[in-house]
């Protein structure tokens, strides 16, 4: 049994709030993996930080995978059917980029995202969507570029291997005081009933830390799963455990 552990939304413009994820993460002995957004809210484009390049770079000289998440993460200009909505309703406040694309579209956004990884020497191991939502062509699209993981909320996909592994996954909204205090109970529930699952994920949110509530939460669950199963890279769930973009 093993954890799989990731920072998401990580960008220049959640610079000082991803540093304490990963020290938090580092803390206890964890390397997650970074899941970063070329272009945040069309904004922050990482070619403009190289300060911020560099030391996403340090960090997977030191064993963290590298995931494309989205190319922007926000849904500008990419109108929600009524089914997109449903899908959607209390999952994110309108950062479902990949919610409504089809496998065109999702092709188009994570070739231009991967144009731009290769270009700052950043290799990714595979793509997660923004708030875990999207439609069967970006499973498709994925493949097509050679990449080997996607994830959704409810599990963890070998693209290559056509495999499928259920994996629940921690994480918590600090938006309101109402939601960090829901996630923190069901963060609580999770460690009651889900800590026997083969593979376990913990997605951390630079907004975690906003809220103390969360906050402390965050902090709490890193601890207790931690010390019960270690976490281990998304390589390792791979027949070779070789992380990078399939040639």
């Amino acid at each position: 049994m093993s954890v799989l552990l990731s920072i998401h939304d990580v960008t220049p413009a959640w610079r000082d709030h991803v540093d304490a994820l990963w020290a938090l993460c580092r803390a206890r002995g964890a390397t997650p993996a970074l899941l970063v957004v070329p272009q945040w809210h069309g904004d922050w484009p990482l070619e403009a930080h190289p300060d911020y390049v560099a030391w996403v770079r340090a960090r997977a000289d030191e064993g963290a995978e590298v995931f494309l998440h989205g190319e922007r993460h926000d849904e500008v200009g990419s109108p929600r059917s009524l089914g997109d909505m449903w899908r959607a309703v209390g999952r994110t406040d309108r950062e479902g980029e990949f919610l409504t694309l089809d496998h065109d579209a999702a092709y188009a956004r994570i070739g231009r995202g991967l144009a731009r990884f290769a270009a700052l020497g950043l290799v990714p191991i595979g793509f997660v969507p923004p708030a875990w939502l999207m439609r069967d062509g970006t499973r498709t699209a994925c493949t097509a570029h050679g990449l080997r993981v996607l994830e959704d909320d409810g599990a963890v996909y070998l693209l290559r291997e056509r495999r499928r592994l259920a994996s629940p996954v921690l994480r918590w909204s600090g938006r309101t005081a109402t939601r960090a205090r829901g996630s923190a109970l069901q963060a609580a529930w999770r460690w009651r009933t889900q800590r026997q699952a083969p593979h376990f994920r913990i997605a951390l949110h630079p907004m975690d830390l906003e809220h103390p509530i969360t906050r402390r939460s965050v902090e709490d669950e890193l601890d207790r799963w931690l010390a019960h199963r270690p976490a281990v890279p998304y390589a390792s769930l791979l027949p070779t455990a070789a992380p990078g973009v399939a040639a």
